[in-house]
Protein backbone atom coordinates (compact mmCIF):
# COMPACT_ATOMS: atom_id res chain seq x y z
CA UNK A 1 0.00 0.00 0.00
CA UNK A 2 1.45 3.25 -1.33
CA UNK A 3 1.81 6.43 1.40
CA UNK A 4 -0.06 8.47 -0.89
CA UNK A 5 -2.90 6.02 -0.80
CA UNK A 6 -2.84 6.03 3.58
CA UNK A 7 -3.09 9.76 3.63
CA UNK A 8 -5.72 9.83 0.92
CA UNK A 9 -7.62 7.52 2.79
CA UNK A 10 -7.45 9.96 5.71
CA UNK A 11 -9.19 12.64 3.41
CA UNK A 12 -11.59 10.38 2.37
CA UNK A 13 -12.70 9.65 5.88
CA UNK A 14 -12.16 13.36 7.15
CA UNK A 15 -15.96 15.37 8.21
CA UNK A 16 -15.31 17.40 5.45
CA UNK A 17 -15.02 15.63 2.98
CA UNK A 18 -18.45 13.70 2.49
CA UNK A 19 -19.99 10.92 0.63
CA UNK A 20 -21.13 11.00 -2.35
CA UNK A 21 -20.71 14.88 -2.48
CA UNK A 22 -16.50 15.06 -2.58
CA UNK A 23 -16.04 10.77 -3.42
CA UNK A 24 -17.65 8.12 -3.87
CA UNK A 25 -17.60 4.11 -4.02
CA UNK A 26 -17.71 2.44 -7.41
CA UNK A 27 -17.21 -1.36 -8.49
CA UNK A 28 -15.72 -2.49 -11.90
CA UNK A 29 -16.06 -6.49 -13.22
CA UNK A 30 -13.28 -8.07 -15.14
CA UNK A 31 -12.06 -6.38 -18.40
CA UNK A 32 -14.67 -3.18 -17.65
CA UNK A 33 -12.68 -0.21 -18.84
CA UNK A 34 -12.67 2.60 -15.93
CA UNK A 35 -10.82 4.89 -17.87
CA UNK A 36 -10.52 5.83 -21.67
CA UNK A 37 -7.32 7.57 -23.24
CA UNK A 38 -8.25 10.59 -24.45
CA UNK A 39 -11.17 11.73 -22.22
CA UNK A 40 -11.37 14.30 -20.14
CA UNK A 41 -10.51 13.44 -16.35
CA UNK A 42 -12.45 14.93 -13.50
CA UNK A 43 -11.88 12.21 -10.75
CA UNK A 44 -8.67 10.49 -9.59
CA UNK A 45 -9.22 6.93 -7.91
CA UNK A 46 -8.23 4.32 -5.31
CA UNK A 47 -7.83 0.73 -5.38
CA UNK A 48 -9.75 -0.13 -2.51
CA UNK A 49 -9.95 -4.10 -3.46
CA UNK A 50 -8.56 -5.32 -6.56
CA UNK A 51 -6.20 -4.76 -9.84
CA UNK A 52 -6.33 -2.55 -12.68
CA UNK A 53 -4.05 -2.32 -15.70
CA UNK A 54 -2.74 0.84 -17.59
CA UNK A 55 -2.77 0.34 -21.05
CA UNK A 56 -1.34 2.78 -23.51
CA UNK A 57 -1.85 2.56 -27.21
CA UNK A 58 0.97 2.42 -29.96
CA UNK A 59 0.42 3.36 -33.60
CA UNK A 60 2.20 1.06 -35.74
CA UNK A 61 2.10 1.88 -39.98
CA UNK A 62 -0.68 1.02 -41.97
CA UNK A 63 -3.44 1.78 -39.22
CA UNK A 64 -2.05 -0.68 -37.34
CA UNK A 65 -1.82 -0.47 -33.28
CA UNK A 66 -0.95 -2.50 -30.34
CA UNK A 67 -2.49 -2.01 -26.79
CA UNK A 68 0.21 -3.24 -24.50
CA UNK A 69 -0.31 -3.11 -20.58
CA UNK A 70 2.26 -0.59 -18.90
CA UNK A 71 1.35 -1.36 -15.36
CA UNK A 72 -0.80 -3.54 -13.49
CA UNK A 73 -1.58 -1.75 -10.06
CA UNK A 74 -3.00 -3.22 -6.47
CA UNK A 75 -4.99 -2.81 -3.58
CA UNK A 76 -3.77 0.50 -2.30
CA UNK A 77 -2.64 2.13 -5.05
CA UNK A 78 -3.63 4.95 -6.80
CA UNK A 79 -4.37 6.40 -10.20
CA UNK A 80 -5.49 9.26 -12.24
CA UNK A 81 -3.59 11.50 -10.50
CA UNK A 82 -2.64 14.01 -12.85
CA UNK A 83 -5.98 15.11 -13.56
CA UNK A 84 -4.91 17.38 -10.00
CA UNK A 85 -2.33 18.87 -11.90
CA UNK A 86 -3.29 19.51 -15.21
CA UNK A 87 -6.21 19.29 -17.59
CA UNK A 88 -5.31 17.53 -20.68
CA UNK A 89 -7.22 14.72 -21.61
CA UNK A 90 -6.35 11.00 -20.06
CA UNK A 91 -3.09 9.70 -21.19
CA UNK A 92 -4.11 5.73 -20.83
CA UNK A 93 -6.97 3.44 -20.61
CA UNK A 94 -7.21 1.98 -17.29
CA UNK A 95 -9.52 -1.66 -17.69
CA UNK A 96 -10.16 -4.13 -14.14
CA UNK A 97 -8.02 -7.09 -14.17
CA UNK A 98 -10.61 -8.57 -11.43
CA UNK A 99 -13.75 -7.14 -9.68
CA UNK A 100 -12.86 -3.58 -7.79
CA UNK A 101 -13.88 -1.38 -5.56
CA UNK A 102 -12.53 1.78 -5.96
CA UNK A 103 -13.06 4.63 -4.42
CA UNK A 104 -13.61 7.62 -7.18
CA UNK A 105 -12.73 11.02 -5.74
CA UNK A 106 -13.45 14.38 -7.31
CA UNK A 107 -10.32 16.40 -7.75
CA UNK A 108 -11.86 19.72 -7.62
CA UNK A 109 -13.26 19.23 -4.41
CA UNK A 110 -9.91 17.16 -3.16
CA UNK A 111 -7.79 20.02 -4.20
CA UNK A 112 -10.43 22.66 -2.30
CA UNK A 113 -10.00 20.43 0.68
CA UNK A 114 -6.23 20.18 0.30
CA UNK A 115 -6.16 23.70 0.47
CA UNK A 116 -7.99 24.41 3.42
CA UNK A 117 -6.04 21.71 5.10
CA UNK A 118 -2.50 22.58 4.21
CA UNK A 119 -0.91 19.61 6.59
CA UNK A 120 -2.63 17.17 5.32
CA UNK A 121 -2.35 18.87 1.69
CA UNK A 122 1.46 18.68 1.97
CA UNK A 123 1.68 15.32 3.18
CA UNK A 124 -1.16 14.10 0.54
CA UNK A 125 1.75 15.68 -2.42
CA UNK A 126 4.46 14.85 -0.53
CA UNK A 127 3.75 10.95 -0.84
CA UNK A 128 2.53 11.49 -4.32
CA UNK A 129 5.20 13.19 -5.22
CA UNK A 130 7.06 10.21 -4.20
CA UNK A 131 4.70 7.26 -6.32
CA UNK A 132 5.12 9.51 -9.26
CA UNK A 133 8.73 9.86 -8.94
CA UNK A 134 8.78 6.12 -8.87
CA UNK A 135 6.65 5.65 -11.40
CA UNK A 136 8.92 8.19 -13.78
CA UNK A 137 11.91 6.47 -12.71
CA UNK A 138 10.55 2.71 -13.64
CA UNK A 139 9.38 4.79 -17.14
CA UNK A 140 12.76 5.62 -18.04
CA UNK A 141 14.16 2.30 -17.36
CA UNK A 142 11.47 0.74 -19.92
CA UNK A 143 12.64 3.31 -22.10
CA UNK A 144 16.15 2.67 -21.91
CA UNK A 145 15.60 -1.02 -22.77
CA UNK A 146 13.40 -0.30 -25.71
CA UNK A 147 16.23 1.83 -27.02
CA UNK A 148 18.82 -0.94 -26.41
CA UNK A 149 16.68 -3.26 -27.97
CA UNK A 150 16.12 -1.37 -30.83
CA UNK A 151 19.65 -0.77 -31.71
CA UNK A 152 20.68 -4.21 -31.05
CA UNK A 153 17.74 -5.06 -33.00
CA UNK A 154 18.81 -3.16 -35.69
CA UNK A 155 22.29 -3.91 -35.68
CA UNK A 156 23.11 -0.10 -34.89
CA UNK A 157 24.83 -1.30 -31.75
CA UNK A 158 28.25 -2.47 -34.00
CA UNK A 159 28.63 1.24 -34.82
CA UNK A 160 28.44 2.73 -31.81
Amino acid sequence: MSKAFDVLTEVINHADFPVPDCWQLARYQPNEEIIRSGDKGECLYMIRRGRVRVIGKVELEQDRQVKPGMADLDTGEIFGELVLFDQAPRSATVMALEQCELAVIDSEKLRQFLQANPELGFRFLRELTSTLVGRLRHANDKIYSLLAWGLKAHGIDKHL
